[in-house]
């Protein structure tokens, strides 16, 4: 599935939103404050963000901006293992909340190439999809470039990795661990252990627990969930051992981090 939305159109994105979608969002002028999970984040004209897919997300208002929203699910674009290590290069569609907003200078590239993708999807002349994978390799090629241009380290993820995140994030309710998502991926815990190391600096199950407790905050923050429905809702069958859970990863009681979002 892909999809693009003029921005100004995008009404959706006036409400807290998760969908299982990589979305770009596009500024061609205008300022946009957009929230992604418990960041918040100011697009200026020709600047652009990337929320990954499972990430909460709003704007609090489209008036006067232009540009456009681009859509699409990890199946639809993500064929190889090339594709899945360009949505994630230099961390644009990152599992971490580590959003941010890029400028793209005075190129015209993204503009362009959303404008065809819309026509694309509109006209559906033949292998149209192909043309619109492609066209999204661009924009995301881009957007590389231009973190590089600003000086942003360059990032080169690994696919299994990245497929690693992708299980974690598609299974809290049944509380993963780095054997299960081993066998799922047809590896080792061995193997997933020495990438985390490698990426994070982490084990495999402390990526997994911090993944979790991110999740948590979600839940707590956009859906105000109870302590207990939070604790059911990642597999725990003990709320007192998901609340100890949740401060040893937070440094904040279930109740503390509530209390805080009201303050």
């Amino acid at each position: 599935m892909v999809e693009v939305t003029p921005l100004q159109t995008a009404s959706f994105l006036l409400r807290p939103r998760r969908e299982m979608l990589y979305t770009l969002i596009w500024v061609k002028s205008g300022r946009l404050k957009v929230v992604a999970d418990e960041g918040e984040f100011v697009l200026a004209a020709n600047s652009v963000i990337t929320i990954t897919s499972g990430q909460i997300h709003y704007c609090t208002d489209l008036k006067g901006v232009t540009g456009a929203v681009l859509q699409f699910t990890f199946d639809y674009f993500c064929k190889n293992d090339r594709d899945i290590e360009l949505v994630f290069h230099n961390s644009l569609f990152c599992h971490f909340a580590m959003n941010e907003v890029t400028r793209m200078g005075k190129s015209r590239i993204l503009e362009d190439e959303l404008k065809t993708i819309g026509q694309e999807l509109h006209d559906k002349p033949y292998q149209y999809l192909h043309s619109v994978h492609s066209r999204i390799e661009v924009l995301l090629i881009e957007i590389n470039r231009a973190k590089v241009a600003a000086g942003n380290e360059i990032y080169k993820p690994d696919a299994l990795f990245l497929k690693f995140l992708e299980a974690v994030r598609s299974n809290f309710a049944g509380q993963p661990n780095t054997r299960m998502i081993a066998s799922m991926l047809g590896s080792t815990e061995a193997k997933l252990n020495q990438l985390s190391r490698l990426h994070t600096g982490k084990t495999a199950q402390n990526v997994i627990y911090g993944l979790v407790a991110s999740e948590a905050k979600r839940l707590f923050r956009y859906e105000k969930l109870s302590v207990k429905e939070v604790a059911y809702a990642l597999g725990f069958t003990d709320p007192f051992y998901f609340s100890n859970f949740f401060k040893k990863q937070t440094k904040l009681s279930p109740k503390a981090y509530r209390e805080s979002l009201t303050a």
